[in-house]
């Protein structure tokens, strides 16, 4: 079969981006022919919070090839990029979807190319409904997506949330697989070394710091956790908004000596060092629809605590893969993160995680995807 995929993709970073280079190289595998189209503007600098859109990272693995062709604000970009789509004549047409800000753009490329040639679209939803909202979320939404012939859905909000807005949708939950392109697990205390992190016990929270991720709750549950624990937070991302009511609230807590914060978007090279020197991640989410964290810390074996919001009570099982607890309460958090280490959960959390992980697959995504498109 031969795919356009539609996407943030190589020479951009991020989740999605990665996610789009695991999704090329598993239909590759398949035997279909894909060629990915991308922007070379995502976001217009003023919308931008990040230091750099551009991958940094020497990584060969999300190094995919693709036509660098889109601005998400310059309609004549997405003409471009419909002509060249029609050109290539697609069996499929496949677009990630993760906020409304590209609705227009994905749409109208939609459109035009469903316009002069047969094709089925299909749009693999991250979200629909964004975390952030805005005024007009749902109408851009709703007008990008219904051109579509198909969707693939990865957690119950999600789906949800497509229905809400297109209650005849065709689709399939198939749920989020591993990102499993950042290396192998180190000895804990190997990393530990290499990150001069001097600790027995190290909670991670990791990924971009956003309002909505709740490290603030995290933060505050840190004295209730050290009068019982004596642990030390690594707070790894890139901050997308202000860092120094972090920092100025950790100081407030006498935290100083207790958290640890690298405060840069880590080449994914790097990333299994992080991981690695962790006993556990902590995701105190106050909305999410589902997480790209977990399926790092699943390829690593390392158990969740995430709070139940979104999909990740799906993927977190309770007392088995990690703990799950009420959003926005920084004594649960405390208590959950104490109660894992009081019990030496670690052990029994990352056998149970291996044996789970199997779900988590690109081939069933893949063959979803084909299947949705017959």
């Amino acid at each position: 079969m031969r795919i356009s995929i539609v996407s943030s993709a190589y020479p951009l970073r991020g989740g999605i981006a990665q996610y789009t280079a695991l999704l090329y190289a598993h239909l590759c595998k398949h035997g279909h022919e894909v060629k990915v189209v991308t922007f070379k503007r995502q976001y217009p600098t003023l919308f931008f919070p990040g230091k750099t859109q551009m991958e940094k990272s020497k990584d060969e693995s999300v190094r995919i090839p693709s036509c660098v062709i889109l601005d998400s604000v310059a309609q004549h970009t997405w003409f471009r990029a419909a002509k060249k789509i029609r050109e290539y004549q697609p069996d499929l047409l496949l677009f990630n979807y993760w906020m409304p800000f590209f609705a227009p753009c994905f749409g109208t490329i939609a459109r035009l190319v469903k316009r002069r040639h047969e094709v089925k679209a299909g749009y693999i939803c991250h979200n629909v409904i964004p975390h952030e909202r805005r005024f007009g979320d749902n109408v851009l939404t709703r007008w990008a997506l219904r051109v579509a012939d198909f969707f693939v859905v990865q957690s119950k909000t999600v789906e949800n949330d497509l229905l809400s807005l297109l209650p005849t949708a065709k689709y399939q939950h198939i749920p989020h697989p591993l990102y499993d392109v950042y290396g192998e697990l180190l000895e804990k205390q190997v990393a530990r070394d290499k990150l001069a992190i001097h600790s027995d016990k190290v909670l991670l929270f990791f990924g971009y710091i956003r309002a909505y991720k709740g490290l603030h709750l995290l933060i505050h549950a840190m004295p209730e956790i050290l009068r019982k624990v004596t642990t030390k937070l690594l707070v790894v991302g890139e901050f997308y908004e202000d860092q120094d009511k972090y920092r100025t609230l950790i100081d407030d807590l006498g935290l100083t000596s207790h958290v640890i914060i690298e405060a840069n978007f880590v080449p994914n090279e790097q990333v299994h060092q992080y991981f690695s020197a962790a006993d556990v991640v902590v995701l105190p989410y106050k909305s999410a629809t589902q997480s790209g964290i977990v399926q790092i810390a699943y390829h690593f074996n390392k158990p969740c605590i995430v709070t139940n919001v979104g999909g990740l009570a799906e993927v977190v099982l309770q007392n088995e893969t990690g703990f799950v607890v009420e959003p926005d309460d920084p004594v649960a958090i405390a208590n959950a993160v104490v109660r894992f280490y009081t019990e030496n959960c670690e052990i029994r959390f990352a056998a149970a995680i291996n044996r789970e992980k199997h779900k988590y697959s690109w081939d069933k995504l893949v063959d979803a995807i084909i299947d949705l498109s017959q």
